[in-house]
């Protein structure tokens, strides 16, 4: 899809990766919805504020209502709780699936309609290489984000009729406030918005961002025991 001229929404905008996809979008000259629980929290000049709080369905019905025109979704909001599965809050492993499921699911649904005005129209849900595998200190994150990765699938295929495109991004750490308190090699957040908002250009649907994600998407033919060797 062709990025320059369209219109685009980006949750969780006011910060980190998404940040860089609105940064980005507006250089590239996209007219950009710039998604925030707090909108006054948005600070990009000639980005559109918009509140939006994607596990309140209310918040996002009303998102959509104040928009139009939007061809190019990202669904980048997130939310890190570190709970355990077997241990953590319940509140928190809910808290995990209502915005990257269900979050993910309320907003593609409510612009789908707007997505169906345009010839040609995207979304790009940003996932994880913990979609595909999961550590203890991770796992109620790696479940909500396998379950992202399972809806971005269904939504490729039922909206692939209407010509919107669906890709999903895979990419490992990032050096954001998200995961400040991780100690491992991190990706650029900049680099990644570019190389992902570069494959949505070029039609890509499946986006492997950098080395971690492609080893482990390789092993995913090997089955549980290539993954979990231990």
């Amino acid at each position: 899809m062709k990025l320059a001229g369209a219109t685009a929404l980006v949750t969780g905008a006011n910060r980190g990766l998404g940040r860089h996809f609105a940064q980005q979008l507006l250089e590239r000259g996209v007219t950009v919805y710039a998604g925030a629980r707090n909108p006054d929290s948005v600070d990009l000049p000639g980005a559109i504020p918009i509140a939006l709080d994607v596990t309140d369905p209310d918040s996002v019905a009303a998102a959509a209502k104040a928009t139009s025109g939007v061809s190019l979704v990202i669904n980048n909001a997130g939310s890190y709780t570190g709970a355990s599965v077997t241990k953590g809050s319940m509140d928190d492993i809910r808290l995990e699936m209502e915005t990257h499921y269900f979050g993910t699911l309320a907003v593609s649904r409510a612009f789908t309609p707007q997505l169906a005005e345009h010839d040609s129209s995207a979304i790009l849900n940003v996932l994880s290489v913990l979609s595909w595998v999961t550590y203890p200190d991770y796992s109620a994150y790696s479940a909500a984000k396998s379950a992202a990765w399972s809806l971005t699938n269904a939504l490729r295929t039922e909206l692939a009729g209407q010509g919107t495109q669906v890709s999903a991004l895979h990419v490992g750490f990032m050096d954001t406030d998200m995961i400040s308190h991780v100690d491992a090699p991190k990706n650029d957040p900049a680099t990644i918005a570019k190389l992902a908002l570069d494959a949505v250009e070029d039609g890509e649907v499946e986006i492997v961002a950098d080395e971690q994600s492609r080893k482990v998407q390789a092993g995913l033919a090997g089955g549980v025991a290539a993954l979990y060797p231990a």
